[in-house]
């Protein structure tokens, strides 16, 4: 399992992907534009001290990482895709694409991955989005309880 931050834009929330990813030992991608710089106070402060523990890979674009992950499935998470992440049947090595915070995934991306594209589903009225590093809890707790490693 691979955790993939498309562009992301708030230091903070990617702290907090970190520290999820250091205790579910799950690599996390970045891939550029970044919305901050990697040694930003408040991405580090977020993060704690539990950036050793973190598998942290750079793209220096999307055409770059989908090069180094050849072969791998794309599992894309936006509010505007079909189907609940619950209907998804995640496999080991799935990379779980999440877009920018103000902005989510480009259509475009969606639209190529479309049978590959889920939501997570929102009863609020008023509510437009989900915080970032809640989505990517929720999505990468319910893959790996799906196989079985929690």
């Amino acid at each position: 399992m691979h955790v993939v931050l498309y562009q992301p834009e708030i230091p903070p929330n990617t702290g907090s992907i970190a520290r999820l990813c250091a205790a579910t030992k799950t690599p996390l991608h970045l891939i550029a534009p970044l919305g901050f710089q990697i040694d930003d106070k408040h991405l580090k402060r977020a993060g704690l001290d539990y950036w050793p523990h973190v598998d942290v890979r750079l793209h220096g674009s999307w055409d770059e990482f989908l090069a180094r992950q050849a072969g791998k499935r794309l599992l894309l998470f936006s509010k505007r895709a079909p189907q609940s992440y619950t209907k998804a049947a995640y496999q080991e090595e799935d990379l779980l694409v999440f877009g920018p915070e103000t902005r989510g995934l480009p259509q475009e991306l969606l639209d190529d991955h479309w049978q590959r594209a889920y939501r997570i589903p929102m009863m609020g009225d008023g509510v437009r989005s989900l915080n970032l590093s809640n989505a990517v809890s929720i999505v990468l707790y319910e893959a790996l309880r799906q196989l079985g490693k929690v």
